[in-house]
């Protein structure tokens, strides 16, 4: 008798300790959320500084280090369209101190492009969006071409010969490029650079003849030393309400721009998420901010979780069709 009720009591006392303990890892975890942050949180880029997302993070992360009492730090990993990035981030632990700031390809496209594949779908989590940006249709000053229709006669009767320049294959421009060929029933070399910025100076000096421009381009076209002949997306550009839209001009699919957004390592607690997303609203609806990204031709433009994942489902679902059928994979 003696014997069964030690062991009873014994277990009970084991189960009460495990309980206890569990119970106080909650707490400690409760507690830690809600004191969140309690040290510098780390943006990670997956591109030099000076670039779009680089400047989009160092401006939004700012604006969060007010907020938040702690400093926004953004670590640049350039390299492989972002994924680099994505493995720095999603290898970190999920404690709030560590997200990803990119352009959405790394989930839209990466998947498709690269081989062996990452899986961000399952080991990312949108957090918010902080802007977007269309792309602009820009030829060399010399191109005898005054429009879209124009150019689309030209490549329909050089097969081949006409060439467009992009940041690099896989990014957003080559894939509108590739996109704007499947549309427009055309042939064109593609010039993948390191960059934009080299895509766009080989532009200005007549080495390539069109572009789709993320933005970068916007004071050459205005000095006249490149023409813009349209618009990505269904909508004007602000900067240039004038230039209608490829849709407009009966070339419809090629909508997509650049949106870019904040990433959290999957099992980051919803609270510390959640607690971000509001204050990334904040930071982006600020005069400032949105100042600072039309400089850069972009606009800063909030969608919480929910709505920036349906962003990225509806962009994959064009992009994984059209990477397939153009065979565009990357070793």
């Amino acid at each position: 008798m003696t014997s069964f009720l030690s062991k009873h009591v014994s277990r009970r006392h084991v189960l009460a300790a495990a309980a206890a303990v569990l119970s106080m890892q909650a707490g400690v975890q409760a507690l830690a959320q809600a004191q969140w942050p309690s040290k510098p949180i780390r943006f990670v880029v997956g591109f030099p500084a000076g670039g779009s997302t680089d400047v989009m993070a160092r401006v939004v992360g700012a604006s969060l280090s007010q907020s938040l009492g702690q400093p926004v730090v953004v670590d640049n990993r350039p390299g492989a369209s972002s994924n680099i990035a994505a493995i720095e981030t999603i290898k970190s632990a999920p404690d709030g101190y560590t997200f990803m700031v990119a352009p959405i390809s790394v989930q839209t496209a990466n998947p498709f492009l690269f081989k062996p594949a990452l899986n961000p779908e399952r080991d990312l989590r949108p957090v918010a969006s902080v802007g977007y940006a269309q792309l602009y249709l820009v030829t060399k000053k010399d191109l005898p071409v005054a429009s879209v229709k124009e150019l689309v006669v030209m490549a329909q009767a050089q097969p081949g010969k006409l060439s467009y320049g992009s940041g690099g294959t896989g990014t957003q421009m080559h894939l509108v490029g590739e996109l704007f060929k499947q549309q427009a029933k055309i042939d064109a070399l593609h010039v993948p650079y390191k960059g934009g910025a080299p895509a766009l100076q080989d532009l200005l000096a007549g080495q390539i003849d069109y572009y789709f421009d993320p933005a970068s381009g916007l004071p050459h076209i205005g000095e006249g030393k490149a023409r813009l002949l349209a618009v990505t997306g269904n909508k004007r550009s602000p900067f240039f309400p004038d230039t209608p839209t490829l849709t407009e001009l009966g070339i419809p699919g090629v909508e997509l721009g650049n949106w870019f957004g904040v990433f959290a390592p999957a099992g980051t607690p919803v609270e510390i998420t959640q607690r971000l997303e509001k204050e990334i609203q904040k930071a982006v609806s600020q005069k400032d901010v949105k100042q600072r990204f039309a400089e850069m031709g972009s606009e800063a433009i909030f969608q919480d979780g929910k709505t920036f994942n349906e962003t990225i489902q509806n962009e994959t679902k064009v992009l994984s069709a059209l990477i397939k059928e153009r065979n565009l994979v990357l070793e």
